[in-house]
């Protein structure tokens, strides 16, 4: 009879909540990425609006300044957003620890039940072929005393005769 193992299909959910845990944690990843970006856009745009400035007219100065203005709280914002989606991603990634954890600790407990159920199988196998050596050897020895007796008899005869 085949190994199988009694907690396979809780095996098999913790195998799939890690999976989806994956996915999650990766669209968590992707989300900082592109608030990374988008911090990066404006890091750039900033520095070209102050480059313009520099060679715009005097009279556009206060627009710029208002732009600017816009573009550092626009960045202030990006740093919150990439402060609280690090964080959703830190959560996310401590919920897909605890569930590898979760994995293989069964994954361990399938390993030490298959390693027992082997250890057993080979005992039985082992108490089979020394039931069947005592068996044999019991044979054996009832066919020699057999032997030892017919010969016994027949030197029984022999000296008769």
């Amino acid at each position: 009879m085949p190994f199988r193992y009694r907690l396979q299909k809780i095996l098999d959910f913790r195998i799939r909540k890690k999976e989806e845990q994956v996915l999650v944690v990766q669209k968590a990843q992707s989300v900082v990425f592109q608030v990374e970006e988008k911090i990066r856009l404006n890091d750039e745009e900033i520095i070209q609006t102050k480059t313009g400035m520099r060679t715009a007219d005097p009279r556009m100065f206060e627009y710029y300044d208002k732009y600017l203005d816009h573009l550092w709280e626009k960045a202030e914002k990006l740093k919150q957003e990439l402060i609280e989606a690090e964080r959703i991603l830190n959560i996310e990634k401590q919920k897909l620890v605890k569930l590898e954890q979760g994995v293989k600790v069964l994954e361990k407990h399938k390993e030490k039940s298959r390693e027992a159920y082997l250890a057993e199988e080979k005992a039985a196998e082992l108490k089979q072929y020394s039931e069947l050596g005592v068996t044999r050897f019991f044979r054996q020895s009832q066919e020699r005393v057999e032997e030892e007796e017919a010969q016994i008899l027949k030197q029984l005869q022999e000296l008769d005769n």
